[in-house]
């Protein structure tokens, strides 16, 4: 030990113990102390806002040369509906639109979604266009960019004019719908720069066609039901060139769709590979044939002879780049790896004990919000992603004046803190819409089923708060959550 004294050896073993006791009083001292709670906070600019549907809300099915809908047909047919609900009437939104920006404006969104009604524009859903319908809707828009509030317009939302032949089933429809979507965007896009071409293709088509509980209540063979899928999307990738050629430049375009959301039930890679794998087999005849610009191996193999018949050209329309994709978020499938089985995933079932809402279909899973963001951004790229919709029924019991709907309130912290995670590890969520603005008309459960955070007595029209609106107008205010 040449040159180091026994002196200097106590002194730096002294000056280590003292280091060691007073980290050991630090360590103590964080134990003993309260953790910070932790913000949830959205990146600025980050687009809050509500969605709602023309059918489900304007009501004035007969009024300023309206044609008839699909829905109108389907909803007067009896044993359709739940309680025999129709659209007639349901929110009288088509005349009360400026209370209904003023709903919004007090929540202090900064986006509205909202769907035009084709049958208001084009009566037999093509030809001579109706003045009024488009008159309308320019009103409507003007009315929210007065009030602060920025449109971004869904051009069908399954009310498909009735005058149309054989509706979906028929391959012209898809050039009718490209036609009405170049018109109305030429029309509209001075105001509007963001419009979705389709809402969930799986519910006009596989709903309306192949379960037949929703309109037009076909239950088709696999072959021409496939067929019809095949239309929804192709008049969705004419659309999207109809209004690249017609719309003002810098318009926007894109769709809002429900793919299936599989979640992986451990999050560990072979289970996360598997659920990402389940999502692209699921949702190859939608989704993926519009990012992918073709129907997928697994896709036409599974359909076999049933495959729809593709005419040349019709996958580079339907491949047509978008903008933005918006995704409806509700419901998880969760998926497990299975090396056993042909595609290495086994899928399963909701369990009769597993979470619900009050619609029978809705059942809970907060992390398929973050699990969607994530599988499409994976597999598919897109240049943004919005929550084209998200929300949950409720029983809403009218108690004194008042709607307390905390399990509302519980569904939508639990989904959009999901949201925030995929937000914060860098996926391309720019704004959420939520479903819905207010109760309205759920299509086959009519008005049993109250989706929205403001009640609507019917009777009377009048529009109340509900708890969940006091929740998203703080949640926008803070734009965080804690």
């Amino acid at each position: 030990m040449t040159g180091i004294s026994r002196r200097d050896i106590g002194k730096a073993l002294g000056a280590a113990a003292a280091v060691a006791a007073a980290g050991k009083g630090a360590a103590a001292t964080a134990a003993a102390a309260p953790l910070a709670p932790r913000h949830l906070r959205f990146p600025p600019g980050f687009l809050w806002g509500c969605a709602t549907a023309a059918y489900q809300i304007e009501g004035a099915v007969k009024e300023d040369g309206r044609g008839v809908t699909n829905w109108d047909v389907f909803s007067h047919t009896p044993g359709r509906v739940a309680n025999g609900d129709t659209g007639d009437v349901a929110d009288d939104s088509y005349r009360l639109f400026r209370e209904d920006t003023k709903l919004l404006k007090a929540l202090g969104v900064s986006t509205y979604r909202m769907s035009l009604a084709w049958a208001r524009i084009f009566p037999e859903g093509r030809g001579k266009p109706n003045p009024k319908g488009i008159d309308h809707y320019q009103r409507v828009v003007d009315n929210l960019l007065e009030n602060g509030i920025t449109p971004y317009v869904t051009l069908f939302h399954w009310d498909l004019p009735e005058a149309l032949p054989g509706g979906w089933r028929n391959r012209d429809t898809a050039r009718a719908f490209a036609d009405y979507a170049g018109y109305a965007t030429s029309k509209l896009s001075d105001r509007v720069r963001h419009f979705m071409t389709t809402n969930e293709f799986r519910c006009f088509t596989d709903l309306g066609h192949k379960e037949g509980i929703h309109a037009p209540g076909l239950k088709l063979p696999d072959v021409e039901a496939n067929q019809v899928r095949h239309h929804g999307v192709l008049a969705h990738g004419l659309a999207v060139q109809a209004i690249r050629a017609f719309a003002r430049p810098g318009t926007q375009v894109g769709l809002a769709e429900n793919p299936v959301f599989s979640v992986p039930v451990i999050e560990s890679p072979d289970h996360i590979d598997a659920a990402r794998r389940a999502t692209r087999d699921d949702n190859a005849m939608f989704l993926g044939a519009v990012m992918e610009g073709r129907y997928s191996d697994f896709y036409l193999e599974t359909a076999g002879a049933s495959a729809p018949k593709v005419e040349p050209g019709d996958m580079k329309a339907i491949g047509s780049p978008v903008d933005f994709v918006g995704l409806n978020v509700y419901q998880p499938q969760y998926v497990r790896a299975d090396p056993g089985s042909r595609r290495g995933y086994a899928i399963l079932p909701h369990l009769p004990s597993s979470p619900r809402m009050a619609s029978p279909w809705l059942y809970v899973g907060p992390e398929v919000a973050y699990w969607a963001v994530r599988y499409v951004s994976e597999l598919w790229h897109p240049k943004a992603l919005f929550i084209s919709e998200n929300g949950c029924s409720a029983d809403d019991p009218l108690v004194a004046g008042r709607i307390d709907d905390s399990d509302r309130v519980m569904y939508l912290r639990n989904y959009i803190a999901q949201f925030h995670r995929a937000v914060s590890e860098g996926y391309p969520l720019k704004g959420y819409f939520l479903w819905s603005l207010m109760d309205n008309f759920e299509w086959a459960d009519g008005y049993g089923k109250r989706f929205g955070i403001h009640y609507v007595d019917f009777a009377t029209q009048r529009r109340i708060p509900k708890l969940s609106a006091a929740w998203y107008r703080e949640l926008i205010r803070r734009n965080e959550m804690v």
